[in-house]
């Protein structure tokens, strides 16, 4: 595999996940991974619902972390496990991210945006009454309002959620379309020594491209950016490093020769191997 590290995975310790993390190791070991990340959810202020309780993405980190030190153990030498966590920004949160952010020794926090104004682009809700390109200005400014308060993260996850569940997903979505605003978040980045993921999930979905797509990715190291880690979103052992070999191609294309992993927050960069 030219990519063998999965860097954003989710397991019954998220809200949307029911598999067990045992479970994803196995397949990581069957896959022939060297890495994987856990990096479950949590967003605080989720916006509640009848199909979403209060708290649904609220997760116990130390419990995580119990049964994370048991697996690590026991799979040492044969696959190397990494405590990481998906905070979702928003920016009344940040006081309250950058402490959970700090109560525990992640090797690896992904930034993402889930909610937009009290509202997730994963509900067709958020697009209702409006033009598909207003629903996504709104969506990439506020990741811009979240840089300017919060910066304790070591990546900005899927940078383009937004275009997985719009109306004709990216069918009609160019970067150039929103240039003004993702230049912004990508110099914002760079700046800050901040990386970007390559998500491989809303190929699962239907997807022509990657999120972010090649686009922002090859802008992304224009502008100087160089740390990037691919994970594939999974919240199943089926998902784990699905089109990784895809990924792979693109931050080839975009002119990267490498990938990042991390720990204790540190990157490393592992060349890609075709």
């Amino acid at each position: 595999m030219p990519i063998t590290a999965d860097y954003h995975m989710h397991t019954s310790f998220s809200g949307d996940s029911d598999a067990p993390m045992e479970e994803m190791i196995l397949q990581g070991i069957r896959l022939g991974l060297s890495d994987i990340c856990f990096t479950e959810h949590q967003d605080f202020d989720y916006p509640v619902s009848k199909d979403v309780p209060t708290g649904y993405f609220d997760l116990n980190p130390d419990a995580y972390l119990y049964d994370f030190l048991n697996y690590r153990e026991k799979y040492a030498g044969k696959i190397d496990l990494h405590f990481g966590v998906e905070l979702g920004l928003q920016p009344h949160l940040s006081k309250k991210n950058a402490a959970f952010a700090k109560a525990h020794d992640y090797d690896f926090i992904i930034a993402s945006s889930h909610i937009c104004n009290k509202k997730d682009p994963y509900y067709p809700s958020f697009y209702e009454g409006r033009a598909t390109e207003d629903a996504y200005r709104e969506y990439f400014s506020s990741i811009l309002d979240n840089l300017k308060v919060f910066s304790n993260f070591d990546v900005y996850g899927h940078l383009d959620y937004v275009v997985r569940y719009g109306p004709g997903k990216d069918e009609h979505y160019s970067y150039g379309q929103y240039q003004d605003i993702l230049d912004a978040i990508l110099q914002k980045l760079v700046t800050e020594g901040k990386g970007i993921e390559i998500n491989t999930g809303g190929l699962r979905e239907s997807l022509k491209d990657v999120n972010p797509c090649r686009a922002m990715i090859r802008r992304y190291k224009e502008l100087g950016g160089e740390i990037i880690t691919v994970g594939s979103d999974a919240h199943a052992p089926e998902a784990i490093a699905s089109h990784f070999d895809k990924a792979a191609a693109i931050l080839l294309e975009c002119g990267f020769q490498y990938y990042c992993t991390f720990e204790k927050r540190s990157p490393a960069f592992h060349k890609i191997s075709l």
